[in-house]
């Protein structure tokens, strides 16, 4: 259980209100109470709060003493993760939803994932701080709530890294620590050995950097058991290459890797909830870099899956990393294949940061998913695998290009190039994440975070649980 919730113990009241609700609490509240939340004007606005003095008989307005209640506002409702403000506009200590919300587990789990915070690189901060802790209501199954978590944060904190500390060998180096944790298989094949070992996209993207490239491979559970295999981009910084991007494009760049980190996110959960599933972790990990031995726009390059590549871009790298891991998972045919990358602006601009399409050929997979989004309010949208645009990849020298020539569809005609290197697997879907909070909401402050996990989760749990 995370150090955030406790069992039970004596806790200041937390009473979640509605805007709508608050004329009816005013109704039956004590007059001391309800005088205070007039006198300071509180109107239940969505992440508002107030303290409730003691309600003796001399309470009010002006009343001294003892907080007796915390009222927070819930708004309109429309966003279930609002509780995760509580956690920044609370003094530390413990306390306790009175009433339970309606959706206490939602509840909790929004208040978890605000107490997050990134302090890796800011002097004096520690974890044995006082916390906020709240106890978790009757009926929560709070170590459900708790793994969710964990793999959220564990997310966040490996896209938060600046790549300097978060290069291909610290990609490793997380993988390693799952390995020993659940006794799970890891292989690693590094720098030249892609080469020998027939992973020759990888090794291209990788090789201008001095921190060499690798395809990081972690299998864990029964070897007869359905087979879920998770593709992770991991590209933990890309300058565009000899394309190179201009600099507020840059910027963000550590966040690449965005995929590799809702991979290992999602694979903690899997692990920690111990899943009947046989359960695979492939993510090629690289630094996309510029030096003499980069490649280049126009190159020819080989791949695992035995196609030839020209290289329209090399600022469109992640694919090309994609698509030799995904065709080594596609050899397995497993029963769901998965891949999470950060890949396209293109995305960006039909469905913003916030909403993360999906491609499959699979309707009821997708079905299936936009039912387990739903439940676990972690919103996705699946875009169409659109054939008629396949042919916008095609190349006079080789199989394919790994762009088209024109400014459209451009996650589209992604997912269409990654669709070629996946022949055998029937339930294949591609997550096109951001990988990233722009803007402070409540329970998901600005910075890293990974995305379509909690449905995922949500669905494995249903299958496999």
């Amino acid at each position: 259980m995370l150090d955030v919730f406790i069992d039970a113990g004596p806790a200041t009241p937390v009473t979640p209100l509605s805007a709508g609700a608050l004329s009816a609490w005013i109704e039956t509240a004590s007059p001391g109470h309800a005088a205070w939340a007039k006198a300071q004007g509180f109107k239940a606005k969505a992440g508002e709060t107030l303290a409730l003095p003691n309600a003796g008989p001399n309470a009010g307005p002006n009343a001294e003493g003892a907080i007796e209640r915390i009222l927070f506002g819930l708004g309109d409702e429309s966003d279930p993760f609002v509780y995760g403000s509580l956690a920044g506009k609370l003094q530390p200590g413990d306390y306790v939803f009175d009433p339970t919300p309606e959706d206490a587990s939602v509840a909790l789990l929004g208040f978890a994932l605000g107490t997050y915070a990134f302090n890796r690189y800011k002097s004096g901060s520690k974890d044995d701080a006082p916390k906020v802790r709240m106890v978790v209501p009757t009926g929560v199954d709070c170590q459900d709530v708790s793994r969710i978590v964990r793999g959220i944060f564990l997310g966040r904190d490996l896209i938060n890294t600046p790549a300097a500390d978060m290069g291909p060998a610290e990609l490793e180096a997380a993988a390693e620590k799952l390995h020993h944790r659940f006794d799970a298989r890891l292989s690693v094949i590094t720098g030249d050995d892609l080469l020998r070992d027939n992973y020759p996209m990888v090794h291209a993207v990788g090789r201008a950097s001095d921190r060499a490239p690798r395809l990081i491979d972690l299998t864990w559970g029964r070897n007869d058991a359905p087979k879920i295999t998770l593709v992770g981009k991991g590209v933990c910084f890309d300058t565009g290459g000899l394309n190179l991007k201009p600099g507020n494009f840059m910027a963000l760049m550590k966040k690449d890797m965005g995929g590799a980190a809702a991979a290992l996110g999602l694979a903690q959960m899997i692990m920690e909830r111990g899943l009947d599933v046989r359960l695979r972790v492939l993510i090629g990990a690289v630094e996309n870099s510029v030096a003499g031995n980069a490649f280049r726009p126009s190159d020819i390059l080989q791949s695992r899956k035995g196609l030839t590549v020209e290289i329209g871009n090399t600022d469109a790298e992640g694919r090309l990393v994609l698509g030799d891991a995904l065709a080594e998972a596609d050899t397995e045919t497993p029963e769901l294949l998965i891949d999470f990358a950060t890949l396209t602006g293109a995305a960006r601009v039909a469905l913003g940061p916030e909403l993360p399409p999906f491609f499959t050929k699979d309707d009821a997979l997708a079905a299936e998913l936009e039912d387990a989004a739903t439940t676990a309010h972690d919103p996705v949208w699946r875009l169409p695998l659109w054939a008629p645009y396949d042919s916008w990849l095609d190349s006079k020298i080789a199989d394919v290009n790994h762009i088209s020539d024109g400014p459209f569809a451009g996650c589209i005609t992604a997912a269409l190039f990654l669709n070629r290197f996946v022949t055998e697997t029937t339930s294949y879907v591609h997550f096109d994440i951001y990988g990233w909070n722009a803007k402070p909401r409540p329970g998901r402050p600005v910075g890293g975070d990974i995305q379509a996990v909690r449905a995922l989760y949500h669905l494995l749990t249903k299958r496999y649980g």
